[in-house]
């Protein structure tokens, strides 16, 4: 299958030089076009404010460029947003779940609590972090964490409907269904680790982090003992090299792979 690595939002939070990206994927195969997370919608740059929390305005700073949407990223290469059958998205975070109104007819994927978390969240930072207005109109369709196991990770799910070289591989600790998605491209295994790790250096030997970036990690995460210990898998996998691992904001792991 050939994969596309797109960017479809931009961030400028201070203290983080070379700010942040919206690292998606576009997957083409024999079903269609796949999407794995989306970064910000049309709706986001047309009227941040509506879906946006002013928290979230401040510390990210998104840029807000229409180009950098996931339609424009379709529509750029020729398609529509009807060639879009399937997103695949590692959680639904305003900064990852904005664009899925962009695509009326796909078929959204989540793990079953994640859905559940952004429909019934249990405080103030679940609240800011779903959007309701981010899901209207949207089709869902959730999985469990349960499935076989995928080079040492537990759980992984195939997707029914789609290649069996797409997995999602629960990696829950950032939020309560946090996954990330394996595919197998053209050059070999991919794995989109979404927000379990937000800097590069956190999945290499020795590790290192940016200040900044292990704060807003503390901040968002909703089961520390398990994003911890995904961190950890993550850079064994890394370690071995049989996998290409990245995140969805560090704009050095999307300008290697883009």
């Amino acid at each position: 299958m050939k994969v596309h690595h797109l960017n479809c939002a931009t961030f400028r939070p201070p203290l983080v030089a070379g700010g942040l990206v919206a690292h998606c994927l576009l997957i083409e195969s024999d079903q269609g076009l796949i999407l794995v997370d989306t970064g910000f919608g049309v709706n986001e740059v047309m009227d941040p404010k509506a879906t946006i929390d002013g928290l979230s305005r401040k510390l990210l700073r998104p840029v807000l460029d229409i180009t950098e949407t996931a339609i424009s990223h379709v529509e750029k290469r020729g398609y529509t947003a009807d060639d879009v059958k399937h997103v695949l998205l590692t959680h639904l975070d305003l900064d990852h779940a904005g664009g899925l109104r962009d695509f009326p007819k796909a078929t959204v994927h989540v793990l079953d609590t994640e859905l559940e978390a952004a429909s019934n969240p249990r405080n103030t930072k679940e609240r800011a972090r779903y959007p309701k207005a981010q899901r209207e109109g949207v089709t869902f369709q959730t999985h469990k964490a349960e499935g076989e196991d995928w080079f040492g990770f537990q759980a992984v799910k195939d997707v029914p409907g789609l290649p069996d070289d797409v997995l999602m591989v629960p990696l829950i600790g950032h939020t309560r269904g946090h996954t990330g998605i394996a595919v197998r491209s053209d050059d070999g295994w991919l794995l989109h680790a979404g927000d379990a790790y937000f800097y590069r250096g956190e999945v290499e030997t020795p590790p290192s982090n940016i200040f900044a970036l292990k704060l807003t990690a503390n901040q968002t995460e909703t089961i520390r003992e398990q994003r911890l210990s995904n961190v950890e898998r993550l850079r064994e996998l890394k370690a071995q090299g049989e996998v290409e691992v990245f995140s969805a904001h560090d704009p050095v792991e999307l300008a290697r792979l883009a």
